[in-house]
């Protein structure tokens, strides 16, 4: 929490920032319902990956180069994994039949969820990880500190990635998302209307107070969020595990940006083959600087160039040599 305290200034502008551009977004650009073009959704694209660097740099100006890197390494990080998140949206909005126009409602709702649980799992992983260092050791010859859930999260990473790179392709049109989880939930605790009442998430049938089939997608969608964070999540971790407000930001800048990638992206998702493979060499090579950081510390911009690197020659790759189907 020092962090915070000690960059004040830093985290009003993150709030500020955030707020102002949430607030465009629901309340002038996107106040009707519409169908997001390709050159909205680039330019939103463009606007949010700007600001995030933008405030890379006030972090550099204001802090130092290290920190600089760490915010990149950690927004990249995110950037890369919330792909899979671009899938399942897709996945929703086609199972439950989801008009264009409401994509964005869906989408913004679900965002500001995943900004208050990312911060829980942020903000608590660290004070866990603080109270969580064993007793500083020898081995061979030399003193180490070993952190029990650093060291748990670096396998359970690695073993992602592995899993990840074997792991075969999946084709998820056919896919029943009235088993999942989410929706049982819903349709336990609520009445669920069979048809959509334009953009409410709530409606009144029959004198029937009921929930829209929007709320349920919207529910799915944040309940998919919350298991797409236990692999980005732990990842970021490896960048700054004491640190929330490099963290967090990153973060954050990270997940506001995926509405518009996904418009800008939902028709080119069978273009990056080779993206599967780019991010299992990332999540392993994060798992494998988690479990040997006692032992050596790579730094910031080695992890920063590696992850970049990764992620670019992956994405040539895929257009290079697509699949032969």
């Amino acid at each position: 929490m020092d962090h915070l305290i000690n960059h004040p200034g830093l985290l009003g502008v993150f709030g500020v920032v955030v707020l102002v551009m949430l607030l465009l977004d629901l309340g002038v650009f996107n106040r009707h319902s519409h169908t997001v073009s390709t050159k909205e959704a680039l330019i939103w694209t463009v606007v949010w990956i700007g600001l995030a660097m933008c405030f890379s740099g006030v972090i550099y100006y204001y802090m130092d180069f290290e920190n600089f890197a760490r915010f990149q390494s950690a927004y990249w990080i995110e950037k890369a994994l919330s792909v899979d998140n671009l899938f399942v949206f897709i996945l929703v909005f086609t199972f439950f039949k989801v008009p264009k126009e409401l994509h964005h409602r869906v989408l913004f709702w679900g965002i500001i969820g995943a900004l208050v649980f990312r911060a829980i799992f942020i903000f608590a992983g660290v004070e866990v990880i603080n109270h969580t260092y064993l007793p500083i050791i020898e081995i061979f010859g030399r003193e180490v500190e070993i952190n029990a859930v650093l060291t748990v999260f670096g396998f359970f990473l690695l073993f992602s990635g592995i899993k990840s790179w074997f792991a075969k392709e999946e084709h998820h049109e056919d896919d029943d998302l009235s088993k999942n989880f989410a929706v049982r939930m819903v349709h336990k605790f609520f009445k669920v209307s069979d048809e959509y009442d334009g953009e409410k998430f709530f409606t009144v049938k029959n004198g029937v107070k009921m929930v829209t089939p929007l709320f349920v997608a919207l529910i799915v969608i944040e309940f998919t969020d919350l298991i797409f964070a236990v692999d980005s999540i732990p990842a970021i971790f490896a960048i700054a595990p004491d640190d929330p407000f490099i963290l967090y930001t990153s973060n954050i800048f990270a997940i506001l940006g995926l509405r518009s990638l996904y418009f800008l992206l939902a028709n080119f998702m069978d273009k990056f083959s080779k993206l599967k493979y780019g991010l299992a060499i990332i999540l392993s090579f994060i798992g494998i600087k988690m479990i040997i950081s006692p032992f050596y510390h790579i730094e910031s911009m080695v992890s920063l160039s590696v992850i970049g690197s990764v992620l670019l020659l992956s994405v040539v790759a895929s257009f290079l040599f697509p699949p032969k189907k």
